[in-house]
């Protein structure tokens, strides 16, 4: 487990080791979620990054519209 220490103007500094695992950059950008005790960052990636995510993916059996409430 990496610990980080939030600096006098509140800032963070993630890891080197999470940064190269989860390819993060500079100037990239989070969602911020407080969820009890916890605070998640989730990287806002491009929709360039997401090109290609769901190639092959089998629509078969997902709900219709007929099917919601």
């Amino acid at each position: 487990m990496q610990t980080a220490t939030l600096s006098s103007k509140y800032q963070l500094a993630i890891p080197k080791a999470i940064r190269e695992q989860m390819n993060l950059q500079a100037g990239q950008q989070f969602t911020v979620l407080a969820k009890g005790n916890t605070i998640e960052l989730v990287p806002i990636r491009s929709l360039q990054s997401m090109r290609g995510l769901l190639k092959g993916a089998n629509p078969a059996g997902y709900r219709d519209r007929q099917d919601r409430f």
